[in-house]
């Protein structure tokens, strides 16, 4: 018999007694499965950060996009080192319940040992599913209010500027007269 396998202790508050590899199999999963609420509420502060963003670019506040930006990319830091923890114990929790050590969440949950395991792993796929489509989205539609920013500003400043190659009687660089807005009525 192993040393391992003869490690027994009593688990505090009952009377059960638990072998060393039990309470490796224990810690691991409560491991993994705070590791997975960090990662949500992570990526929930991701959320926050990207419609804060979005609201910057749909109301012109345009000077506070640099601090908006450096916030997401200081969240996303956060949740790629949170990430690599879960992968690792995910690892772990895999290796311990049989399963190749890059199983997925859901191939995780398909194999736990104990249904109340089973629910709380599916239950987290399923948030994290939802929360990386919302981010997707929000991530989209920036980028798109973004580009549309950009154009205007390309088209302003095109306004500004003389029309290159172009010149008057007098060998100047004519001026565009550009887009012009006037009422009719007048």
């Amino acid at each position: 018999m192993a040393a391992a396998d003869s490690f027994m202790y009593c688990m505090p508050g009952t009377n059960a007694l638990v072998t060393f590899e039990g309470a490796v199999r224990t810690m691991a999963i409560h491991e993994l499965s705070a590791l997975l609420w960090r990662e949500r509420e992570l990526l929930d502060v991701l959320t926050f950060k990207l419609e804060e963003e979005q609201l910057l670019l749909t109301s012109g506040k345009s000077r506070w996009l640099p601090h908006g930006t450096k916030e997401v990319e200081q969240v996303l830091g956060h949740l790629s080192q949170a990430s690599l923890a879960r992968t690792i114990e995910a690892a772990v929790v895999a290796e311990v319940w049989g399963l190749p050590t890059n199983a997925s969440l859901a191939e995780l949950a398909a194999a736990a040992p104990e249904g109340a395991w089973s629910e709380v792993l599916t239950a987290h796929l399923a948030a994290l599913t939802r929360q990386t489509a919302l981010i997707k989205e929000l991530r989209d539609s920036n980028e798109q209010y973004l580009r549309t920013a950009v154009r205007s500003t390309q088209e302003s400043l095109a306004d500004l500027r003389p029309a290159a190659g172009t010149y008057d009687a007098h060998g100047k660089t004519g001026e565009s007269a550009g887009s012009r807005i006037f009422d009719k009525q007048f």
